[in-house]
C-alpha cells in the first residue's frame, strides 16, 4: 500500500454534503492528525463547526480531531476543551504524549477548580463546581490507576483536588478483601501489631499495603498539603481508618492526635489501653504518655489527665504520673548530669580574655556559661568566680541570676529551695539587697520549671500582682522578671486569670515591666488565637508610646497565632498595613509563627517580598530571618533561597540571611550553609559577623571532625575572634554566644524544632528560638534559646519507670560519634638556652686547622686503613658555613627516627581499632545518641529489655518491655532526684545487688 504525502484528498471530503463522507474523513484524519497536522489546521473552522452542528453524528469524533490539532499547535488549552468534548472517544489507556499531556492539563484544571470550590462559602459552591466532562475524565483517571495499583498516584492527586472519598477508595480497594464484619484484620505490617492466627499470607500482603497507604496519606498530608482545614478532615479520616483495625497502631494515631490537637480523643484512646490492662497496652499507654509529654501543650497534656484522672484500673497512677512531667525531666537531667562533658578551659579562657567591667562582654561569658551547662545542675563555675561575679551591675546581675534558670532547667526538685537566697522576700538580705537578682531570680524560677509550671505559678503571680514592697525603678524590675518567669512556666497553659492579671501591669504603662507584660501574655496565650486577646494588645498597642512595650505586644501578638496558618492571614495583612515599623515587624513574626514549618510558598512569598521593598530595616530582617522558620523541614532549600539575599547591599538583609540558615540547617552540619556563611566572618559590619557566628554554632552544633571535619577550624575562629584586641565588641559578644551553643548542655544536646518521637513541631523549641531572636534589642531574653536545646539520647524505662542498666547496638564505627576531643592546657616550657652564633672568620679558622689535621693524619696513615675513616669525613664541614654550638646533626636524627617509629605504631594501632571498630559497638542505656546515629542503632530481639514501640530512628524515652520480669533484680541508674533523697526514704530495691559468694583465705602464720 502506497505511503500517503498528503492528507489534502481528505481534507477536501470534508466540504462535501454527504456526512458519511465526513465521518469517513475525519477518521482518517484521526489517525493521521500527528503527521500531517500542518495541512489540518487549515481546516480547524471546518472541523469545529461540525462539532457545533447538533444534526452531525460523529461531532465528538471532530472534537477529537480538533483536540490533536490544537494539541500541536501548542494552544494546550484549547487542545484540553476539545479532548473533554471528545467524551469516551479520549482514550486514556493510551500512553501517548498526547494523551499524558492532556490528562495532566486537566488534573491541572481539575485541582484548581475543586481548591477554589472547597475553599468557597458553602452557598457559592455550586457556582464554582468543576466541569462535569472534567471530573469525568478526572474520574476515568483515577479508576485506571486503583485498577492498576497505583494507588499513591491516585492519592497524590486526590489530595490536591479535595477528594476525600477517592482516598478512602484506594486505601479499601489496596486492602482487598480485608474488612470482615467492618474490622479490618491484623497483619505484620508498621500499623498493626502482632499477626492474628488464621490469615493467610495473600490477607497479610494486601492489608499490609492498605496500611501502607495509611502511613502514605499521614506523610504527604504533613508534607505537601497547604491548606490546613483539609489537611486535618484528611488526617481524621486516617485515624478513623487505623481505628477500624484489629491491633491498631496506637502510636501513629497518638501521632496524628496530637497534630490535629486532638486531647480528648488522645486521652480516650490512652483510657482504652489502661482498660484492656494487659502487659502489652500497659507498656503502650505508657509510651504513648511519654510522648505526649515530649511534644504538645500543657493545656493538652491537661486535658488528657482530666480524662484519665477518672480511670480506676491498675495503670491509672502510673500514668497520670508519666504525664505530669516529672519523670521525663528527671530521666533528662539524670542524662545531662551523667554526662555532662563541658570543657571548662574554654569558658575559664573567654573570662579571661573579655573584660568583665564591659557589661556586653560580662553578659557574654554570663551567656556562655549559661548554654554550655544547660540542664546539668553544674553551676561551679559561677562559685569559683565570685570576684568576678561581683562585678555584674543592674541589668548584667538580672541576666547572672536568671542564667542559674538556664543551667537547673527542669530540676524541679531542687530548683526552688536553689534560688531561695536571691528570691524576694521580706527582708531585704534574702536577696542581698538587689532588686534585679531578685527579678532575675523570678526569671530563673520560670526557666527551671519551663513548661511545667504548675508547681510554681502561684509563687510567681503573687510578684505581679504586688510587685515590690518599693516602688519606682526597682518595682518595675521585678515585675519585668515576674512577668518573663509566669510567661515561660505558663507557656501555652491559656488560663485567663494569668492573663488579666498580666494585662494590669501592661496598663500600668511601665516600660520596663509593660515589655515583659506583653511578650507574657503572648506566652500564655500561645496559639489560642483569642480574639478578645488580639483586640486588647492591638489596641494598647496603638494607644501607648512606649516603643519597648509595643515590641513586647508585636512579639506577644505574633505568639498568639502560632501554627494558625491561614486563620492569620487577616491579622497578618492588618499588621503588614500599620505605618508603625514595629508593628509590622511583629506582623512578619506572626508569618513566621502562624506557618512555621509548612513550607508555605504563599507565605515564603510575602517575606521576601517584604524582605526587598519595606523601608525599615529591622523589619527587613526580620522577614529574610522568618524564611528560616518557615523552610526548617527541608533545609537544603534555604541555601538556595538566600545566597542573594547573603550578598545584599543592606547588612541587616545579609544578617537575616544569616540567621535564616542558622535556624533551619540547625545540627545538620550543611555544606551548602556553611560555604555562605564563611564570608560573612569577613564582612566589614560587626553584627553581621555576630550573625554568621551564631548561625556557625547552630548548624555545627553536636558535630565532630569525623562528620563534618570544617568544625575544628571553625572552634578556632570562636577563640581567635574573643582574644583579638582590636575585634568589634558585638563580634566578641556573638563568638562568645557561638562557643556555648557548639557545645550546649554539657555536649549533649542539640537544637531540634520538630519532636522526632510524633513528627509535630516542637513547640517550645520555635518559641525559644522566636524569642532569642529579641536579643537584639534586649540581651536578657538570650536565656530563651535554652528551651530549644534538646538532650540527644536513648533512654530506656521499665514499667515501674526504673532505668535499667542494658545496652543496645550500633552497627557504626565509633569514632565517627565521639565527642570533641578536648582543650589541652598549655604547660609552662622552662626557657631554652639560646644557641650561640659563630662568626663566619672563626668558622673558616676552625676549618682550615681541622683540614691541616686530617692532612697530617693521613700522611701518617698512609699505607692504613682506618676504620674510624667515614668519621673524618663527616666531620668535615663546608667553611663559609655558619656554626651553631651544641647543633650536631646525628643528635637531631636520632630523635625524627624515634618519632618516624612511633608514627608508624599509631598508624598501625589506628587501623587495628577500625577494622575492630567497622562491625559496630554496644551503647549502654542512658548515652549520648547523635540525630545522625540513630539509623545505625538496634535492638536485639534476644535481648532482656526490648522497646515496646517499633524503634524508627527516633530517640528519646523509650518503654522497654522486661522478658524475664520485674521481680528477677537488675542494676538500675538512679536519677539526680532519688540521689538527693534522704537515705530512709530511698527505695529498698535501689540497694546494691549482694555480691556472689566467694571464699575468704586468712593467713594464720604469725
Amino acid at each position: 500500500m502506497a505511503t500517503l504525502t498528503s492528507a489534502t484528498s481528505l481534507l477536501a471530503l470534508l466540504d462535501e454534503p454527504d456526512q458519511s463522507l465526513q465521518v469517513y474523513a475525519l477518521k482518517n484524519l484521526n489517525q493521521l492528525a500527528d503527521e500531517f497536522w500542518a495541512e489540518i489546521a487549515d481546516y480547524v473552522t471546518k472541523i469545529e463547526e461540525l462539532y457545533e452542528d447538533d444534526k452531525f453524528p460523529q461531532s465528538k469524533l471532530a472534537a477529537l480531531v480538533a483536540s490533536k490539532v490544537y494539541y500541536n499547535l501548542a494552544e494546550f488549552d484549547q487542545s484540553m476543551h476539545f479532548a473533554l468534548a471528545a467524551g469516551d472517544l479520549f482514550d486514556l489507556s493510551l500512553k501517548t504524549e498526547y494523551v499524558e499531556t492532556i490528562v495532566s492539563k486537566c488534573i491541572d484544571s481539575y485541582i484548581r477548580s475543586s481548591q477554589e470550590a472547597f475553599d468557597a462559602p458553602l452557598k457559592d459552591q455550586v457556582e464554582v463546581a468543576p466541569d462535569p466532562n472534567l471530573v469525568d475524565v478526572v474520574e476515568r483517571m483515577f479508576s485506571r490507576c486503583i485498577e492498576e495499583g497505583e494507588h499513591k498516584h491516585a492519592i497524590g492527586v486526590a489530595l490536591e483536588a479535595r477528594r476525600l472519598d477517592t482516598i478512602e477508595a484506594c486505601i479499601n480497594h489496596a486492602f482487598q478483601g480485608g474488612l470482615t464484619n467492618g474490622k479490618i484484620k491484623s497483619a505484620d505490617n508498621p500499623l498493626l501489631s502482632d499477626g492474628v492466627n488464621g490469615v493467610d499470607d495473600q490477607a497479610k500482603k494486601s492489608e499490609a499495603a492498605g496500611a501502607e497507604l495509611i502511613n502514605y496519606v499521614f506523610e504527604a498530608s504533613m508534607a505537601l498539603v497547604a491548606n490546613k482545614r483539609w489537611r486535618d478532615e484528611v488526617l481524621l479520616r486516617m485515624v478513623e481508618l487505623v481505628e477500624r483495625l484489629h491491633n491498631p497502631d496506637y502510636f501513629t494515631v497518638a501521632k496524628i492526635l496530637v497534630h490535629l490537637n486532638a486531647a480528648d480523643k488522645a486521652g480516650q484512646n490512652i483510657l482504652d489501653l489502661l482498660t484492656e490492662n494487659t502487659e502489652t497496652s500497659l507498656l503502650i499507654a505508657y509510651q504513648i504518655a511519654f510522648d505526649l509529654v515530649s511534644s504538645t501543650s500543657q493545656e493538652f497534656l491537661a486535658k488528657v489527665v482530666q480524662m484519665v484522672e477518672g480511670s480506676s484500673t491498675p495503670g491509672t497512677s502510673q500514668a497520670l504520673k508519666i504525664l505530669s512531667g516529672v519523670p521525663t525531666l528527671d530521666v533528662e537531667l539524670t542524662f545531662l548530669y551523667d554526662n555532662n562533658k563541658t570543657d571548662l578551659l574554654i569558658l575559664n579562657k573567654t573570662k579571661e580574655t573579655l573584660e568583665a567591667r564591659n557589661s556586653i562582654f560580662h553578659n557574654a561569658v554570663t551567656f556562655e556559661n549559661a548554654f554550655l551547662h544547660a540542664g546539668t545542675t553544674a553551676d561551679g563555675f559561677f562559685r569559683d568566680n565570685l570576684e568576678w561575679l561581683s562585678r555584674a551591675m543592674n541589668w548584667s546581675k538580672f541576666s547572672a541570676t536568671a542564667a542559674l534558670g538556664v543551667i537547673h532547667k527542669g530540676n524541679l526538685s531542687q530548683g526552688m529551695n536553689l534560688l531561695r537566697p536571691y528570691l524576694p522576700g521580706d527582708s531585704a538580705s534574702q536577696a542581698g539587697g538587689s532588686k534585679y537578682s531578685q527579678g532575675g531570680s523570678l526569671y530563673a524560677l520560670g526557666l527551671v520549671f519551663a513548661g511545667h509550671g504548675k508547681d510554681v505559678l502561684d509563687f510567681l503571680r503573687k510578684y505581679i500582682r504586688e510587685g515590690s514592697n518599693s516602688g519606682g525603678q526597682e518595682g518595675e524590675v521585678v515585675q519585668h522578671g515576674a512577668a518573663l518567669g509566669v510567661g515561660v512556666a505558663g507557656m501555652a497553659t491559656c488560663d485567663d486569670d494569668i492573663y488579666e492579671e498580666l494585662k494590669n501591669i501592661l496598663f500600668s504603662d511601665s516600660a520596663v515591666a509593660g515589655e515583659a507584660a506583653g511578650l507574657a501574655m503572648g506566652l500564655v496565650m500561645l496559639g489560642s488565637g483569642s480574639e478578645k486577646a488580639l483586640e486588647e494588645m492591638l489596641q494598647y498597642a496603638h494607644e501607648t508610646q512606649h516603643e519597648k512595650i509595643i515590641r513586647g505586644l508585636a512579639v506577644g501578638i505574633a505568639l498568639l497565632m502560632y501554627g494558625k496558618e491561614e486563620a492569620a492571614d487577616a491579622l497578618i495583612d492588618q499588621l503588614l498595613d500599620e505605618q508603625d515599623p514595629i508593628l509590622r515587624y511583629g506582623g512578619i513574626f506572626t508569618v513566621a509563627l502562624a506557618y512555621c514549618g509548612t513550607g508555605n510558598n504563599t507565605a515564603i512569598k510575602r517575606l521576601l517580598h517584604v524582605a526587598v521593598s519595606d523601608v525599615n530595616d529591622d523589619v527587613r530582617r526580620a522577614s529574610v530571618m522568618s524564611l528560616g522558620f518557615i523552610l526548617f523541614r527541608n533545609p537544603t532549600a534555604v541555601p538556595r533561597m538566600v545566597e542573594l539575599l547573603s550578598e545584599s547591599y543592606n547588612p541587616h538583609v545579609r544578617y537575616g540571611a544569616a540567621l535564616a540558615l542558622g535556624i533551619s540547617c540547625a545540627g545538620t552540619g550543611l555544606s551548602e550553609a556553611i560555604e555562605l556563611l564563611e564570608p560573612m566572618l569577613k564582612d566589614p559590619t560587626d553584627f553581621v559577623r555576630q550573625g554568621a557566628l551564631i548561625s556557625l554554632a547552630m548548624i555545627y552544633i553536636q558535630q565532630n571532625e569525623k562528620t563534618t571535619p570544617k568544625v575544628t577550624s571553625v572552634r578556632k575562629t570562636f577563640a581567635k575572634i574573643i582574644s583579638e584586641k582590636h575585634e568589634d565588641a558585638m563580634a566578641k559578644f556573638g563568638a562568645a554566644l557561638a562557643q556555648g551553643i557548639i557545645d550546649a548542655g554539657g555536649r549533649n544536646v542539640t537544637i531540634s524544632l520538630e519532636n522526632r518521637q510524633t513528627g509535630t513541631l516542637n513547640m517550645k523549641a520555635i518559641v525559644g528560638v522566636a524569642v532569642f531572636l529579641q536579643f537584639w534589642y534586649w540581651f536578657p531574653l538570650t536565656c530563651f534559646l535554652s528551651l530549644s536545646f534538646t538532650p540527644t539520647a536513648i533512654i530506656g524505662v521499665r514499667s515501674d519507670l526504673k532505668i535499667p542498666e542494658f545496652s543496645f547496638f550500633c552497627n557504626a564505627k565509633s569514632s565517627k560519634f565521639d565527642y570533641p576531643p578536648k582543650t589541652e592546657e598549655q604547660t609552662s616550657k622552662a626557657p631554652e638556652k639560646v644557641a650561640t652564633a659563630v662568626l663566619s672568620t672563626t668558622a673558616r679558622a676552625k676549618a682550615r686547622a681541622k683540614k691541616s689535621e686530617k692532612e697530617k693524619a693521613e700522611a701518617e696513615m698512609e699505607m692504613e686503613v682506618d676504620e674510624k675513616e667515614p668519621t673524618a669525613i663527616e666531620a668535615e664541614e663546608e667553611p663559609s658555613k655558619m656554626e651553631v654550638d651544641g647543633a650536631e646533626k646525628e643528635q637531631e636524627d636520632e630523635p625524627a627516627e624515634d618519632e618516624e617509629e612511633d608514627y608508624d605504631e599509631e598508624i598501625a594501632e589506628d587501623e587495628i581499632e577500625d577494622k575492630q571498630d567497622i562491625k559496630g559497638y554496644k551503647v549502654q542505656n542512658m548515652s549520648r545518641v547523635l540525630p545522625a546515629q540513630l539509623k545505625y542503632i538496634s535492638f536485639s530481639r534476644d535481648e532482656r529489655f526490648t522497646p515496646v514501640k517499633k524503634f524508627r530512628s527516633s530517640g528519646g524515652i523509650l518503654v522497654v518491655r522486661d522478658s524475664v520480669g520485674l521481680r528477677v533484680k537488675t542494676p538500675f541508674i538512679k536519677t539526680v532526684r532519688e540521689r538527693n533523697l534522704p537515705p530512709e526514704e530511698q527505695d529498698e530495691e535501689d540497694e546494691a545487688l549482694v555480691p556472689e559468694p566467694f571464699d575468704y583465705e586468712t593467713d594464720t602464720e604469725l
